[in-house]
């Protein structure tokens, strides 16, 4: 699939994507491409004003929806406004910040990254007659599954291995999600992607020497623009993939999708059973896949 193009995707007349996150970044360019396609996706952001832009540029087919993913009661307002939905696709995300906590008191990161987005699927899996596509990134290969300490409370707060935790958390997650789909009979599918090495507006917060790194690897093109780092996604989002799947760049950092590999602790059971219960319990919403 490394020469896979958006020109590739098929007609998307008459479906809806929710795009969290869209406002800028991977993101924005999954929705324009979509938009382009035939799609109506809706762009579920936290700053309406930039979201509000990227809308009219991609014109009549994107509307723009307020969810905060640090909030809990902004995921459940807007889950409340979804009638129905084909695909979700949980792209949002903040990356190596320092301590900070979402106002129900988790580690932003893990708020943002995790607990933010699997409320959001659970409350929104009722309503989905397709997929979700769950971003993770190649951070997750130096992340830990801290049940007993998800929001570094006890541990002292590293941002780079906190945010490595949160992607790792969205791949256990996806995983687990596919496991349960096919254990239910139903033809829903959750597949992951991650964009490789790919320069947005996600890099450069971390308020280290090593925001300065990145964006002189962004300069030095040694990975790619947000347009390219989208196809993964969006191969993810619109090609007749497998339940489970994983795609990424056919050169890791770079390339076309192509089909991505994860660290063995995401097909732990143990772990994806405590990751599971410890999400329901702090975000107080029961995941359950329909038949």
């Amino acid at each position: 699939m490394s020469g896979w193009s958006p020109d590739r995707i098929p007609d998307q007349h008459g479906r809806r994507f929710v795009i969290t996150g869209a406002n800028s970044g991977l993101g924005a360019e999954t929705a324009a491409v979509l938009a382009a396609r035939g799609a109506r996706v809706t762009l579920a952001c936290r700053n309406l004003e930039k979201a509000a832009v990227v809308a009219d540029r991609i014109g009549s087919a994107a509307t723009v929806a307020h969810l905060d993913l640090a909030d809990l009661s902004s995921v459940r307002e807007f889950a409340g406004t979804v009638d129905a939905v084909d695909v979700l696709i949980n792209n949002a995300g903040v990356m190596a910040l320092p301590l900070r906590r979402t106002a129900d008191g988790f580690e932003m990161q893990m708020g943002t990254n995790h607990l933010g987005h699997f409320a959001l699927t659970g409350l929104l899996l009722p309503k989905l007659t397709e997929r979700v596509v769950t971003l993770s990134s190649l951070a997750h290969l130096g992340g830990s599954v801290r049940v007993d300490d998800l929001n570094w409370e006890r541990r002292r707060y590293n941002r780079w291995a906190a945010y490595g935790d949160s992607k790792l958390a969205n791949l256990v997650f996806a995983q687990e999600l596919a496991r349960r789909i096919t254990a239910a009979g139903s033809s829903l599918r959750s597949v992951v992607a991650h964009p490789g090495y790919a320069a947005t507006e996600l890099m450069g917060h971390s308020e280290t020497p090593v925001d300065y790194l990145m964006k002189a690897g962004a300069l030095l093109r040694v990975g790619q623009p947000a347009d390219q780092g989208a196809l993964p996604s969006l191969y993810a989002a619109t090609a007749d993939v497998p339940n489970g799947s994983y795609w990424g760049p056919s050169l890791v950092l770079r390339g076309g999708p192509s089909p991505a590999r994860y660290r063995s602790i995401v097909d732990d059971q143990s772990v994806r059973d405590k990751l599971w219960a410890v999400s329901e319990k702090l975000t107080g919403v029961t995941v359950d896949v329909p038949a």
